[in-house]
């Protein structure tokens, strides 16, 4: 499934992240910047020691006390197909009423940023905070789709965004929710 907002082409598909060869793939990632269970572990194993190298450089000189929620952080992609990791970390849900859409439009929002700061052009994005973190997908959806043609509508220097969504069950939500926000 594809859309056009300004010049970038937004795609949704299911499959592997770790497979992706767009310029960065996000890591929903902890706090620890350590490695994980989910997509974090999955792509701290793909991708090899060098990305956890890196992290480990991150967390001594520009977060010691880990990365805060929403913010976004660039890597290597070691052994990936992406040249870059962007990381970042997403929120708990507790409910939806402390702050949890912002929180997660902030790591949709810094890891765009960070990525048009480094001169990439195409990105690929899972379901941030919708595995262990427990964010209910139909929500997370929205605010990631929202927050992407946002950003879109005022930034011209991406090509592509693509969500990668590793089960049916969440490509359906996605695919669903972009024809009811990326359409209009």
């Amino acid at each position: 499934m594809e859309f056009r907002i300004g010049n970038a082409k937004i795609r949704i598909i299911r499959g592997d992240i770790t497979e992706q060869e767009t310029d960065a793939i996000v890591n929903a990632a902890n706090s620890s910047l350590m490695g994980g269970g989910g997509v974090d572990g999955a792509i701290h194993r793909k991708g090899g020691p060098k990305i956890l190298e890196e992290c480990k450089r991150i967390r001594r000189t520009q977060w010691p006390n880990g990365l805060p929620t929403g913010k976004a952080v660039i890597t290597t992609g070691g052994n990936l197909k992406a040249k870059y990791v962007i990381h970042t970390v997403g929120p708990v849900w507790r409910g939806g009423k402390h702050g949890e859409a912002e929180l997660l439009a902030d790591a949709y929002r810094n890891s765009l940023k960070l990525a048009v700061s480094k001169g990439i052009r195409t990105i690929s994005f899972p379901a941030i905070s919708t595995g262990a973190y427990g964010y209910p997908m139909e929500e997370a959806a929205e605010v990631a789709l929202k927050t992407v043609r946002d950003f879109l509508e005022d930034e011209d220097k991406l090509d592509e965004v693509v969500f990668v969504l590793f089960t049916e069950s969440a490509y359906k939500v996605y695919e669903r929710k972009a024809r009811e926000i990326l359409a209009e």
